[in-house]
């Protein structure tokens, strides 16, 4: 991270200050940033250091992304060790813990409306991409048990890139701030969605399974069948195909296919590669049943879809 942007973010503040001091803090610690602004839908700030935020819950989604160092989580019961360049998805109604962090354990918090990722979505090439439908609907559904998604991205230049510059925005405080803040928002949740090898969640089995087995059709969706998940899995084929069904409401062919229609219309949308090579990329070698099930699927052939999107344009 840029030194000046470090620098800055270690400064202690008035309220970190009184908490050395030993004093009460002015304001609840946990729920001070729990209204945005009008008409907000995303707040950035440093996370308090120094003292202990007891178990509570949001109304909102919570990011948080170590600058250095670590901190300490506790949520639903699940114990998380946060390191430096890691990502933090909570959702809105875990029970969230956070014990003290040192002066050197930077961390940013991000606060979201829920609302905030229509944007996000508006912004996905992929309108059905069940891996990054998963996860929102995961983050933003109150009735959902996924209490958070735990990205271990240190390493992938992109995201800390991207984190850099919605820090900088939040600091800088731009004319244009909240326009750059939601689209850089929405670039790191598509970067985010290609890595899928490193998304962790918490110990709940079946929803562990089902993004095990959303994460294998994004990476797999070519050559992938049933028989390699269920090998990877090290479980039965017959269960696993009745267990997607009902995790996901779609057959294991379906999430396929899905993948492979909308991998075939970006690229009809946004290369000039042949329509048969397009066909034979994503996983059809029967070129006459590609071309049917397209248009099945989007009511246009693969020829017609791309001229009319060269229309919009």
């Amino acid at each position: 991270m840029d030194s000046f942007l470090l620098d800055k973010l270690k400064e202690i503040t008035d309220e970190e200050r009184e908490i050395l001091e030993g004093k009460k803090p002015s304001t609840n610690i946990v729920y001070k940033h729990k209204i945005l602004d009008d008409g907000k839908l995303i707040k950035i700030w440093s996370h308090t250091r120094f003292i202990h935020f007891p178990a509570h819950s949001h109304n909102y989604i919570e990011i948080v992304y170590m600058c250095q160092g670590c901190t300490h989580h506790i949520i639903n019961n699940n114990e998380i060790i946060l390191n430096k360049g890691e990502l933090l998805f909570i959702n809105l109604n875990a029970l969230h813990e956070i014990y003290p962090a040192d002066k050197d354990d930077i961390a940013i918090n991000f606060i979201i409306q829920p609302e905030f990722f229509d944007i996000a979505t508006k912004m996905m090439d992929e309108k059905d991409n069940s891996l990054f439908n998963y996860i929102i609907e995961s983050l933003t559904n109150c009735e959902d048990n996924m209490g958070y998604f735990h990205f271990k991205v240190s390493e992938v230049l992109p995201i800390q890139n991207l984190i850099e510059n919605l820090i900088w925005s939040a600091i800088s405080n731009q004319d244009n701030t909240r326009d750059i803040t939601q689209y850089t928002m929405g670039l790191l949740l598509l970067h985010l969605m290609n890595l899928s090898n490193k998304i962790f969640s918490e110990n709940n089995y079946e929803q562990e399974l089902t993004l095990k087995i959303l994460k294998f059709v994004e990476d797999n969706y070519r050559e992938g069948t049933l028989s390699k998940l269920a090998e990877s899995l090290n479980c039965d084929m017959v269960w696993l195909s009745r267990t997607i069904k009902r995790l996901t409401d779609k057959t294991f062919t379906e999430l396929i296919q899905i993948k492979r229609l909308n991998q075939a219309a970006y690229l009809l949308e946004n290369t000039k590669i042949p329509i048969a090579d397009i066909g034979y990329f994503v996983g059809y070698e029967n070129l006459s049943y590609f071309y049917r099930i397209f248009k099945e699927h989007y009511g246009l052939t693969p020829r017609y879809y791309r001229l009319s999107k060269l229309k919009e344009t």
